[in-house]
This record gives C-alpha cells, structure tokens and sequence, in this order.
C-alpha cells in the first residue's frame, strides 16, 4: 500500500537522503523546509517525480496535511548554526514537536522523532545507553539545541501516554556523508574542506576528544527500520556507529584520503561544554531493529570526500557567519 508520507526538514542533509530512499520505493513523499540550513540542491533532482511534493514552511507554525506518516527531522544540528539563533532553535524542538503531535494526533499518523545523542549532554557514562539520563549544561550555548531536543521527547512521551500518539523516538549520533553541508561546521565537513583547499587543518583542543561516526546510508536503513517497528516500541533509541575514533585520527585519515599535503594544527580552544568523549550503546537497536551499521569509517569518508571534490563550494550558501 502506498503511504502519504510527510518529512519535516526534508531538504537538509538526512532528510533529503530520506527522501530519495522513500521516493524510490514509490511512497506519496510530501518534503517541509524553510531552508534555513538545507540546500534546494538537495531536493531539486526529486522535483519532477510525481510522487514527491515540496511545501516551503516553518514547523514552529502549525501544518495542516492528511498524511499517514511523519518523519519530524527539523532542526538546525550543527553547533555553529543552532548556536547562531538559539531562541529560534529552542523554538523549532519545542513548538515544532508540539505541531507535529498534533497534527499526528489528529490525522492518526505514525510518528518518527529524531532525538540526539546531545541530550546526554558531556557524558559521565561510557559508551551512552538509552537509560543514561544525560550530563547537560541547562543554561551553557549549547542547551538551546541540548534542552531543546529533551523537551521535545518528554512531548512525545506526554502525547503517547495521555493521547496515545503513536510515536518512535531515536537518538541519533554523529552522522556523515555525501550532502553534508560545506559549511556546518562539524569536524568531517571542516576537515575535508580544509584538506581540499591546502588550508591547515584546524583541530579544537588536543585532538583526543572522541567520537563515533556513521554513514548516512545507515542512518537511513534505522529511520525505515524504527518507523516500521512494532507500536509497542515507541524507544528511544540510538542509532550510530559504535566505532570510536579520536579527532587526531580522522584528521590523518581525511589527510590519507584526499592526498593533501595540509597541516595538522592544534591551535583552537576546545568549546564550551564539548563534549570529550561520545560513543552509542546500540544493544537495543541490535535487539529490537535487527540495526547495526556496515560501513566502516575508511569506505564513507571515502564517499564523502568524493562527493565534496565533485561540487561547487561557491554555490553554497554558508546559513550563519558561524563556520
């Protein structure tokens, strides 16, 4: 049965790869964007196929569709753009949850929530499993995205059990790959521009700070999975790569891989409330998803690097003066 599907955010960089695997399954696709952050570009080979709609609009505004399910990813995630206009941020978790659900409420719709693994905040507990209850900053730069994605899943969870919203929250963790914006700011898009241009590769601290990195071909195989799971599992749950790898290391590898003779330096302070160390415990998307990624680092990056040697960087337009 074919399904009118509705994705919040869908031009950005998960969301337009949402998109693509929807649309080719032959799903009624139905992409909202205000294009804060996402590209035209991303969408604009989806914009003749006749089953694939675009709506320009803000979700802190209310949205009236008849649409079975809904894929709610809008937001702004990288530090430097969220932190450009955090009210605004706080706004789009919080009033923009509160939309979705009511529109879910309304319409019966099956709802997918996409959490972060920020709402651990700078974790105490290592690797992060779902009943870490999160190490957060309430009133530090990085709590308007933090705080903001942990009231959105308390509205989820509130709807659920006083609505009986039929949702699906996960968590997602550090994901990477072709569409990423050039300028978001995050570590992989910033090093391999840099390594691109001959410019130094800038590193923030030492260089030890950990993280975990996945692809976004499996990301988008545990969105599919977590939509079509039983109702009875609302989660949350994580959905990453549970490889840990330390900045210094994947500066070298981008390094290896672009064949640039950039340097390494370590030159930056590290921001406020970043966290140290960020790996996912993904037991229970093993158990109740079937989902791990395959992937390894070495063969995304791979596809990342070459889908940043093949575009324009000019033709992007950076969203904040923050990158």
């Amino acid at each position: 049965m074919i399904k009118r599907i509705l994705i919040t955010g869908g031009a950005g960089f998960l969301g337009s790869h949402l998109c693509d695997r929807l649309v080719e399954q032959g799903q009624d696709v139905i992409c909202v964007d205000n294009f804060f952050t996402s590209q035209k570009s991303n969408i604009a080979h989806l914009l003749d196929w006749p089953n694939f709609e675009l709506i320009r609009h803000d979700i802190t505004h209310p949205l009236f569709l008849e649409v079975d399910e809904i894929y709610n990813l809008a937001c702004p995630a990288a530090p430097g753009h969220y932190q450009y206009n955090p009210i605004k941020t706080t706004k789009t978790s919080v009033m923009g949850a509160i939309n979705v659900l009511g529109l879910a409420k309304r319409v019966n719709a099956k709802l997918f929530h996409s959490s972060t693994s920020e709402v651990y905040g700078d974790p105490d507990v290592h690797p992060q499993p779902e009943s870490y209850r999160g190490n957060v900053n309430c009133i530090g730069p990085r709590a308007c995205y933090d705080e903001g994605k942990r009231a959105a899943e308390t509205l989820m969870f509130d709807y659920r059990r006083q609505n009986h919203v039929n949702i699906r929250v996960v968590r997602i963790f550090n994901t990477y790959g072709p569409r990423m914006h050039p300028f978001d700011g995050r570590v992989v898009s910033n090093f391999i521009r840099q390594a691109l241009r001959g410019d130094n590769i800038t590193i923030y601290g030492d260089g030890k700070q950990t993280r975990s990195f996945c692809f976004v071909d499996d990301l988008i195989d545990g969105f599919i999975k977590m939509m079509d799971a039983p109702d009875d599992f609302p989660g949350p749950v994580n959905l990453g790569n549970p490889g840990e790898f330390s900045i210094l290391e994947l500066a070298e590898l981008v390094l290896e891989l672009t064949g640039s003779s950039s340097k390494i330096v370590q030159s930056k302070e590290l921001p406020e409330d970043d966290p140290l160390q960020r790996q996912p415990d993904i037991t229970l998307a093993r158990e109740k998803l079937d989902w791990e990624p395959k992937i390894p680092l070495r063969e995304g990056l791979a596809e990342t690097v070459k889908w940043f040697q093949g575009v324009d960087l000019s033709s992007f337009r950076a969203p904040t003066p923050n990158y």
